[in-house]
């Protein structure tokens, strides 16, 4: 497979502001979530983005054409972060389920497997002992090992012969593995189809599967000369180097996105 093509444009914070204020109308920022809008808690549920994080995306959300959060987590644990924000789009679990004027819309090919995922959720519950969380999602369920990483290992086989076993897809991710539906979705097509109109693109990611996001705005550069993209990475122990060599630059954490994206804003 040919290794997607690595931007040509100067990778600067100063020029990637200016090229979004002269192009606003037809900009996009997308973010994930977790490690982006908010810190990685042990337990996924306890999860909140930092305290500037809304207001400063909605504040944005009025200075350019799109801002949506995409993210492993369903549509509502989104909407139930950011219930106040009227201006910013929620896609969740990988792109299955998106809110879509008030509503939520979903895969229908997904559909199908609401009720094994659940009945995988209370398999998992029994055969793997805390602490590993299982995290049913409706459409998905996702094993955490953060509290014991010295079973990533045994998590990770149970989850790949369940997987092969009912015919799921697996998402690996920062001390989780992850059951899916063999539905082709995942953040990068999400990214690939939102950009087909936009002048210029940022994403925010932190995890492996934030690198698909950050390729399809390397393809879409490739094709149209016209087109920015912006891939910046928020740094974490758990990936190492990986994500942040993808991405054009890396911040320090979500309170450091809230505090770049507050500096950018001066900037319009």
């Amino acid at each position: 497979m040919a290794e997607t093509p690595r931007p040509t444009h100067p990778a600067s914070a100063d020029h990637a502001w200016a090229r979004t204020v002269e192009h606003a109308s037809r900009t996009t920022f997308f973010f994930d979530f977790d490690g982006v809008l908010s810190p990685v808690t042990k337990d996924p549920s306890a999860s909140q983005p930092v305290p500037e994080v809304p207001a400063v995306l909605e504040r944005l959300a009025a200075r350019v054409a799109r801002v949506a959060i995409v993210s492993a987590r369903p549509v509502d644990f989104l909407r139930s972060r950011f219930a106040a924000l009227e201006h910013v789009d929620l896609f969740g679990l990988y792109g299955l389920e998106v809110l879509h004027e008030g509503e939520i819309v979903t895969k229908p090919a997904a559909l199908e497997f609401e009720r094994p995922m659940a009945e995988l959720a209370a398999e998992a519950q029994a055969a793997l002992a805390k602490p590993v969380l299982v995290e049913f999602k409706r459409l998905s369920v996702a094993l955490h090992y953060r509290e014991c990483p010295e079973r990533a290992a045994e998590v990770e086989q149970w989850a790949h012969e369940r997987a092969e076993r009912a015919g799921l897809a697996i998402q690996h991710g920062r001390m989780v593995v992850e059951l899916k539906p063999p539905v082709d979705q995942d953040k990068g097509m999400v990214i690939t189809e939102a950009v087909r109109d936009a002048g210029c693109a940022w994403y925010f990611g932190d995890d492996m599967s934030d690198i698909k996001a950050f390729d399809a705005l390397r393809a879409r550069e490739a094709v149209d000369p016209g087109f920015f993209g912006m891939a910046i990475a928020v740094a974490n122990d758990e990936t190492g180097a990986e994500v942040s060599s993808a991405a054009d630059l890396t911040l320090a954490s979500p309170a450091a996105v809230a505090a770049f994206l507050t500096d950018g804003l001066d900037r319009f």
